[in-house]
């Protein structure tokens, strides 16, 4: 007689609404984050469907596009647009990824503006996107599935299916989630907007949809959501607050239990210096040897003196207010010292030509590239001795968890993820105050125990067996879900 198996927790079907997803549509964190977590779900034994928009460069980056179906109409308001699916094939084993086809649309320069600023019919764009997967979602899957829709781009999603699909039969078998990656983007629009997205007037209230005579695409899906989660503990209490709900702490704060927070995690297996194929030599935390070797080779790249013991900072990110810059470039003291300095990333005009500026007058301290790629993310990651991070505001944050895995130690500021994954004075340095005094304060104190090179080397291989595998948070996903769907 076999022996009984243990009882195993049914999975639910897991379909993902994203604007991002890696590596076909990206502009920061949000393309990762999702196709990270979509990826690890699959493989803990979910069905997993991820949509996007069919953009230009999901049509440049992808092995291949598959019709799935014909195209079917999707009403918008006051019109029918024409919606087509793509299975997007060629990408090995993981979640099942389609694109959602309307030529107008989509097939634009960026994926949210251009040099002009943001497309002015953002918000037909992302509702068109919303709609047309709900008229999708039956083809994919049956039974009680999760919705689970991120950021403001997708958050009329749990609106529509309280609304104007109430009284279809999608609407019975789902559940939403809806996540928060960055309150900072809402998706403000004219009152306008509602009539024009096909939403009633009814959900023009300040319960709804209503904020301070605008229309708030985010605010929309918090208050219709079945669970709202965010992508860390911390900022899950940060929402609550004035300093970091962006007007929406009310919002938050009648949220109760619904509001979540689950840390997103990094897949080790890509970010892991001992067999990273992207850096000048592998190392572990037992042999080390091979950070130098790194170390001088981003030295060489970015035209800095091959100096071993001068402390190295790196930056990787979005050149934006929210990552803290205008604090560094506050920090006369830190710039001046003995250092060097290697900025990585695109975004506003103002901070690359700050950027740019500060290495014509530094170039012996400064590096800058504003070209991003993912090996010279690598690179930088494997060849710095810290890694700056004096953000605004970081609900999440990936590149702290990066780092600490090739010992290379955090100097940020104490908010969202970096809060819940960095451990001051063991595996990184944290302030508190948002002032370069308090950022320069961390800095000094992380080259001072540079110094002391055994308690560095201490430091850094506690840094690079931490945990921060997407495993434990598909775990709590899971039980989330299950929690959302025996609520009916």
């Amino acid at each position: 007689m076999a022996a009984d198996k243990p009882d195993r927790p049914s999975l639910p079907a897991v379909v993902h609404l994203s604007a991002e997803y890696f590596p076909y549509a990206r502009t920061g964190g949000l393309a990762e984050a999702v196709s990270g977590l979509a990826t690890f779900q699959q493989r803990a034994g979910h069905r997993v469907v991820a949509m996007l928009p069919l953009y230009r460069s999901v049509r440049e980056l992808a092995a291949g596009l598959v019709p799935a179906g014909d195209p079917f109409p999707v009403q918008v308001g006051p019109t029918t647009e024409l919606a087509q699916l793509f299975r997007v094939t060629g990408s090995g084993p993981g979640p099942e990824v389609y694109a959602i086809a309307h030529p107008h649309f989509y097939d634009r320069p960026g994926i949210y503006g251009d040099s002009n600023g943001d497309y002015p019919d953002s918000a037909r764009r992302f509702a068109f996107f919303v709609l047309a997967a709900l008229e999708a979602l039956p083809r994919f899957v049956s039974g009680p599935t999760i919705l689970h829709a991120h950021d403001w781009h997708t958050a009329l999603a749990p609106l529509y299916l309280r609304t104007t699909h109430a009284d279809r039969p999608v609407a019975t078998q789902v559940r939403t989630v809806l996540a928060v990656h960055n309150p900072g983007y809402q998706g403000h629009f004219p009152p306008s907007m509602v009539p024009d997205v096909g939403l009633p007037w009814s959900v023009y209230t300040h319960h709804t949809l209503e904020w301070y005579g605008r229309a708030n695409m985010l605010k929309g899906g918090l208050t219709t959501a079945s669970l709202v989660v965010t992508v860390s503990a911390k900022h899950a209490e940060e929402l609550r607050t004035a300093e970091g709900g962006f007007g929406l702490q009310e919002v938050f704060q009648a949220l109760g239990p619904r509001l979540v927070g689950i840390t997103n995690g990094i897949d080790q297996s890509v970010w892991d210096p001992s067999t990273d194929t992207h850096i000048t030599a592998t190392y572990d935390s037992e042999h080390l040897q091979g950070k130098e070797r790194c170390k001088a080779a981003l030295q060489r790249a970015f035209g800095l003196p091959q100096r071993k013991r001068t402390p190295l900072f790196g930056f990787a990110g979005r050149l934006a207010q929210q990552k803290g810059l205008d604090v560094l470039f506050e920090s006369y003291h830190l710039l001046t010292f003995d250092a060097q300095f290697v900025f990585l990333g695109g975004g506003e005009k103002r901070y690359a030509d700050a950027l740019l500026e500060l290495r014509r007058a530094l170039p012996e301290k400064v590096g800058v590239e504003t070209n991003f790629t993912d090996r010279m993310e690598h690179r930088l990651m494997a060849g710095s001795d810290m890694f700056l991070m004096p953000s605004v505001y970081e609900p999440c944050g990936l590149t702290q968890m990066r780092s600490q895995r090739y010992g290379s130690l955090p100097v940020g500021r104490r908010v969202g993820g970096i809060a819940d994954t960095v451990e001051d004075g063991v595996t990184g340095f944290l302030f508190d105050k948002y002032d370069a005094t308090a950022f320069q304060e961390a800095a000094f104190r992380a080259m001072g125990a540079m110094e002391d090179r055994e308690r560095w080397t201490t430091m850094m291989r506690t840094a690079m067996h931490r945990d921060f595998s997407w495993d434990r948070a598909c775990r709590r996903y899971a039980a989330v879900y299950r929690a959302v769907l025996s609520h009916t």
